[in-house]
């Protein structure tokens, strides 16, 4: 019996080569897209799990009420690791990280062996401690990992950075350089396997935290929060509990005291403001919003993009619902034959349930296919390196279950739909149409028979319909509106003139060299002004918090969270911010350097009604005075508010900003260029143009607005695939009707209308019900940027009118083939 079935379910396949290849490649499409989404969701979800003792590693992380504000942060003082071993047998280890690159060594450095002489670009240095290789399980090629940073200016190195430097040799004892610094070189205490793409540790390089300080002092000062702190609890400890007492002990031990001894006017309060939690590893990466130097995936887009894909899905298989009902006129025959045969509804249950599975079987072939070929597409969209899994165990079996499912779940409604058919009213309404065949009432009466009821108005086949476009208008206006955020960010005045600025970077080498070298480049032509700070209006560079206090007032107002920057006195010319009030530094004036520069939130922020002559100071003494206050700027993401800030004149050298005037920008570059080779032989020349590094940041608002495209394309082909095979299996159906009102003297608009008419109804229901949950959307979306775009009507009238086009074209192109087509062909059998 299976047997026959199976011969059956396939001969409808290839008699139907039309409908059949809809079917199995709108299915296809749909598959394919929840695979891509899936594999993308499963990847983001599975970050650091795949080691032992993952599931008791905890990163140490905080929280923060800044006058009403809630801050989290991972960023603690150097000796915090030693005082949780210290007071909580519940921590079996800890290990700290730091790779704020606002310290020398993190982030990038120029490095070349030390047998070498020419320097290399590299990006991925963190400080750690040595028992952090064992923690994380580091996969070690050569050296021994628990030994490989136990000793001071010892470094690891992954195994791709080895093969660049010493191919196929083991370089362990081998020595480096970073950033011409001979006089203290790194040797290297192992190789490890490159990290794997589902950890948060993307790391290249550790250095060893082993002996090392960032500054005098600083392994044992509570006054500068600046590492990321593990910790691997035993098996029987509950990480909230601890959580809870470590904020009680460590903050009234260990952190109020420093507090008081360095002078800190409400250090009391400290309690009242910050708590602890501690954060299993496997989240970090889904932790959005945490002040750290990591990147992260915000999962509430993970479940909206897996929403979307079981959307997309579904749409796919309304196709099939809605076809295989469509056509339930062509097969009502063979259903009343069966069943005056002696075959029972179970039977032809089970008959058409194989017929989908079958199909489903074939579409998720082909949908394997397609994804895999589309996957190197996706990887762009996304911003992600994935591979198709052949190898994994769940893929084989995998795919069986859930071509067996989906088959079942598309062909259930179908399969009860087309057995409940009566073989009595089956045959009687094949012998009514032949005795009606040539009255004008054919269409009426066939409407009101049993078999043309399957062929026509199914009041569910309207509603999957409306579903299919309904889906497909949220999709255009949710592309829409996320490509409109990235057009006014983008094109929004931001505080800054981030045009014809270039970034030349790693000039830290040049050392007392670097006033030389922007005096050189000051002789270009071309060349406006030059500026030296590592501070830009960018997310990614350097970023250093302190709490600003006014002076005398530090025991009635509490501190102020800033942002302090070093600038040099052409900082606002080149980054083109304007003042307010006050005036710049100005390089004649010795006084300027114990000066301060701040923006308007500050002034907001502090109260602050006169604020030229003001000071401010760091919780005791004098301070600063202000001499100027800029106009805000964003100079984080506009997700963000704009922060308090402050500017004063210091050395941070890394970077050189060149606000440029003229067109030849190859010129200038040759002419930098030659500069450059003056001063660093050695060193190739590194550059970038602000504006592009801007536009860089919102680089996840482009790929959710990429893959916000590419769904909605594919919902609209899949949409107006079924909607193509529903409207020419309709024509097919009236041929006859038409040629009847063809002859009566119906012309070919009014044919037209009449097979377009009821579709487009169904868009235009869609439109109607899609628009508010778009709007809902979207809403809810934009809340994130604190600057955004608004929403206006165009919107929404723009997606209407592309979705009624859309629809008019494919529907369109049947109702006028019938309408010019011949009625004497359709009628000649009369």
């Amino acid at each position: 019996m299976l047997k026959n079935f199976w011969k059956i379910a396939l001969r409808q396949l290839v008699k139907q080569k039309f409908y059949s290849a809809v079917k199995i490649g709108g299915f296809a499409l749909g598959i394919a897209a929840c695979l891509l989404i899936g594999l993308y969701i499963h990847v983001q979800l599975s970050f650091d799990r795949g080691f032992p003792g993952a599931d008791r590693l905890y990163r140490l992380t905080g929280y923060l009420n800044d006058n009403g504000s809630v801050r989290k942060g991972s960023g603690w003082q150097a000796p915090f690791a030693q005082a949780l071993k210290t007071e909580f047998p519940d921590v079996e280890r800890t290990a700290r990280l730091m790779s704020s690159p606002l310290f020398y060594g993190a982030g990038s450095n120029q490095l070349r062996p030390i047998e070498s002489s020419q320097d290399s670009y590299e990006q991925g240095f963190t400080y750690a401690d040595s028992s952090l290789p064992d923690l994380f399980d580091f996969h070690m090629i050569y050296g021994d990992r628990a030994k490989a940073l136990s000793q001071p200016q010892t470094l690891i190195l992954s195994k791709s950075k080895a093969d660049k430097f010493y191919p196929g040799q083991d370089p362990v004892g081998r020595q480096v350089i970073l950033n011409d610094d001979r006089d203290h070189p790194w040797t290297i205490g192992g190789v490890m396997q490159d990290p794997p793409e589902n950890s948060h540790l993307q790391f290249d390089y550790y250095l060893s935290l082993t002996g090392h300080e960032l500054w005098k002092g600083e392994q044992q000062t509570w006054m500068a929060s600046n590492y990321d702190i593990y910790v691997l609890l035993r098996p029987d400890a509950g990480p909230a509990r601890l959580a809870d007492r470590i904020t009680k002990v460590i903050i009234k031990k260990y952190w109020i005291p420093a507090m008081e001894q360095n002078g800190v006017p409400d250090a009391q309060h400290v309690l009242d403001k910050l708590g602890f939690t501690l954060q299993p590893v496997s989240d970090i990466h889904g932790t959005a919003d945490m002040e750290d130097h990591l990147s992260h995936v915000d999962r509430k887009y993970l479940w909206l993009f897996g929403a979307i894909g079981v959307f997309v899905l579904l749409l796919a298989s309304i196709n099939f619902i809605n076809l295989s009902t469509a056509r339930s006129a062509n097969r009502a025959k063979e259903v009343g034959v069966r069943k005056v045969a002696g075959a029972d509804r179970r039977g032809l249950v089970r008959q058409f349930l194989l017929e989908s599975i079958v199909t489903s079987g074939f579409s998720l072939l082909l949908a394997i296919g397609l994804a895999a070929v589309l996957l190197p597409f996706f990887n762009k969209l996304a911003g992600t390196a994935m591979r198709f899994p052949w190898t994994a165990w769940w893929l084989a079996p995998g795919a069986i279950v859930a071509a067996v499912v989906i088959g079942l779940i598309a062909g259930l409604y179908p399969a009860f739909y087309l057995s409940a058919f009566s073989p009595v009213q089956v045959l009687k309404g094949n012998r009514e149409y032949r005795r009606l065949r040539t009255r004008w009432s054919v269409s009426k009466q066939l409407r009101r028979s049993s078999v043309g009821r399957g062929a026509r108005h199914s009041g569910l086949r309207s509603g999957l319909v409306v579903f299919q476009f309904t889906t497909s208008v949220v999709l255009i206006i949710a592309t829409i509106v996320v490509y409109g955020q990235m057009h006014f960010i983008l094109n929004s005045k931001m505080g800054f003139n981030k045009d014809q600025v270039m970034l030349i970077e790693g000039t830290g080498t040049l050392g007392g060299r670097l006033p030389a070298f922007k005096n050189e480049l000051l002789k270009l032509s071309g060349v406006q002004a030059v500026s030296n700070s590592d501070f830009l209006p960018i997310s990614g560079r350097k970023r250093n918090g302190n709490t600003i206090y006014r002076a005398g007032r530090e025991k009635l107002d509490p501190g102020t969270m800033v942002q302090m920057w070093n600038v040099d006195v052409d900082y606002l010319k080149v980054m083109g911010i304007k003042l307010a009030q006050g005036r710049n530094f100005s390089p004649g004036l010795a006084t300027d350097s114990q000066a301060a520069i701040i923006n308007e939130a500050m002034v907001r922020k502090m109260g602050l009604k006169h604020p030229i002559g003001e000071r401010i100071n760091w919780g005791q003494g004098k301070g600063v005075p202000i001499i100027g206050v800029v106009k805000d700027f964003n100079y984080e993401s506009v997700k963000q508010p704009i922060g308090p800030l402050v500017m004063m004149l210091g050395n941070w050298t890394t970077t050189v900003a060149v606000r440029t005037n003229t067109a030849d920008i190859k010129g200038l570059i040759a002419g930098i260029s030659k500069v450059w080779r003056g001063f660093a032989p050695q060193q190739t020349l590194r550059y970038d143009f602000l504006d592009e590094s801007f536009a860089h940041m919102y680089a996840d608002v482009r790929q959710t607005g990429n893959i916000f495209t590419s769904l909605a394309v594919l919902a609209v082909c899949i949409a107006c695939l079924g909607l193509f095979a529903l409207s020419a299996f309709m024509a097919e159906q009236r041929r006859k009707e038409v040629g009847i009102r063809k002859v009566l003297g119906a012309s070919m608009i009014e044919v037209a209308g009449l097979l377009t008419r009821d579709f487009l109804r169904l868009v235009a229901l869609a439109v109607v019900i899609g628009t508010p949950i778009a709007w809902w959307i979207m809403s809810w979306w934009l809340q994130d940027y604190v600057y955004r775009m608004t929403m206006g009507a165009g919107i929404f009238i723009g997606a209407a009118v592309l979705v009624m086009v859309i629809a008019l074209l494919t529907v369109g192109w049947q109702a006028v083939k019938a309408g010019t087509a011949n009625p004497v062909a359709a009628l000649r059998a009369e």
